[in-house]
């Protein structure tokens, strides 16, 4: 089957010689550019723009009537947001370049080479694409309400920040342009991917794959599919990913681990919009939308050259990058809520209550693992439970005392980071003790259960040293 690929906008092409229009429609028709408008007549252009909004016009220069010159002065006067691509003779290119200086987005010589065509009007067609995004973007930040929060229903959050990425994803959501998503593992990044495709309107599956640990062959198999006899072992033909999500959305997820062969490929894909399975010399158009995702530093591994940088200014036209929990723990308390109705759901148990202390025992902690470590954990304890009040025990056993406040981007850092600042002077033994069970009680918001667990010392313990401090 071959894939399309349709522009968001239709192409107008106005030219008195049907020759031409019927050449240039012939070219875009076989690139898989299926909303195409020919105009023989000059005089009706106006009237076609004031009915339909376009993607990009060609305009002849030398034509009847009105010519190309005068037809662009109205164009460039009433409709300045639509490309224009100036067709012309080989006399005219001085002509041509003059309009350049008036607003033209191109112009091409007759005959027109059919790959240039080609990438012109794509270019063209991207540029009015990225016109309507920064429209939509405009919208969404002026705005307070998400349109469409049903998208967005596998996050459980009343965080402005998060709340803020949601309204950009609606407004990048209705482009083709390629999606960088990323964050640290369990923020959700594969449930941001699926809010993109839900919103972009698209008719076609959401069709996801991990690709860590994938070589390029199997790679190439994956996502392009093979011919028969393409390879030992290949006794029938088989479509690939990209097939499967033809007017729909591929999702790559750990894009970060992809070798640089397959780099390659999908740099192509990106760029060309085609693809060969494998074992074929006849390329196949691709009309689908990508999403990547990844949890690592793509910026160090450019560094490094284990990631080209052209592939990764192209995954980049939108970037969504996801917070984790520790800096969004004011949604710890509807999310503590939502997965203990859930887990008592699941298990077959009474929703139990939590205790007050469980917030101020979960606010100390960092959560590496993000909200799904804080469901694994809420799921954990609901099995264990017998009574109604919920108890903390599951939670203080998973938690260990060097676990509090411990940075999980520790691990990501080029250099160790000290665990303690000093000044020039050294505080005593005495201070130094006092000042860190200050430090505990506040950060433990009192609870000297916790915060003896932060100091890696039992609660008796603690309560000794206050009294020698008192006294």
């Amino acid at each position: 089957m071959k894939s399309t690929v349709s522009p968001s906008f239709p192409v107008l092409i106005v030219d008195d010689e049907e020759m031409t229009l019927k050449s240039c429609e012939v070219a875009l028709l076989s690139y898989g550019m299926n909303q195409i408008l020919c105009c023989q007549d000059s005089r009706n252009v106006m009237n076609i723009l004031a009915e339909r909004e376009m993607g990009v016009i060609m305009l002849d220069l030398s034509m009847p009537y009105l010519s190309g010159e005068e037809l662009l002065n109205k164009i460039s006067l009433d409709y300045p947001e639509i490309p224009v691509i100036i067709i012309t003779g080989a006399n005219d290119v001085e002509t041509a370049v003059k309009c350049m200086r008036n607003g033209a987005f191109d112009y091409m010589v007759k005959p027109i080479e059919r790959n240039r065509l080609i990438s012109g009007v794509r270019r063209a067609l991207e540029l009015k694409d990225l016109q309507k995004e920064n429209i939509l973007l405009k919208k969404q930040i002026l705005s307070d309400d998400i349109e469409c929060p049903e998208a967005f229903d596998g996050f459980i959050t009343n965080n402005k920040a998060l709340k803020s990425i949601f309204k950009y994803v609606e407004a990048i959501s209705k482009t083709r342009q390629p999606v960088l998503i990323t964050g640290e593992t369990g923020v959700g990044k594969e449930l941001m991917a699926t809010a993109v495709h839900t919103l972009s309107g698209l008719h076609g599956e959401f069709v996801p794959i991990n690709v860590a640990g994938l070589d390029d062959n199997v790679f190439a198999d994956a996502l392009f599919g093979h011919k028969r006899g393409a390879f030992t072992g290949a006794d029938q033909s088989r479509s690939g990913l990209v097939e499967k999500a033809s007017e729909g959305t591929l999702f790559l997820d750990e894009i970060g681990d992809l070798s640089l062969a397959s780099q390659v490929k999908l740099l192509r894909l990106l760029q060309e919009k085609e693809y060969f399975p494998l074992g074929s010399d006849v390329a196949k158009r691709a009309d689908t939308r990508i999403i990547v995702a990844t949890n690592q530093d793509l910026q160090k591994r450019l560094k490094t050259g284990r990631f080209r940088k052209d592939l990764y200014y192209r995954l980049r036209t939108h970037h969504v990058h996801i917070p984790p929990l520790r800096e969004h723990k004011d949604d710890l308390s509807i999310l503590v809520d939502y997965f203990l109705e859930e887990a008592s759901r699941s298990l077959g148990k009474k929703k139990p209550t939590p205790p007050k202390e469980i917030f101020t025992l979960l606010n100390t902690y960092n959560f590496p693992g993000n909200v799904r470590e804080l469901k694994s954990m809420i799921f954990d304890a609901v099995s264990k439970h017998r009574s109604k009040m919920l108890s903390l025990e599951a939670f203080k056993s998973y938690i260990s005392p060097q676990d509090f406040m411990k940075l999980s981007t520790e691990e990501h850092s080029l250099e160790p980071q000290p665990r303690v600042n000093f000044s020039d002077m050294l505080p005593s033994l005495r201070e130094t003790n006092h000042l860190l069970i200050e430090e505990a009680l506040k950060r433990a918001k009192g609870n000297q259960t916790i915060a003896a667990r932060m100091l890696g010392i039992t609660q008796q313990a603690l309560s000794k040293r206050l009294r020698r401090l008192k006294e």
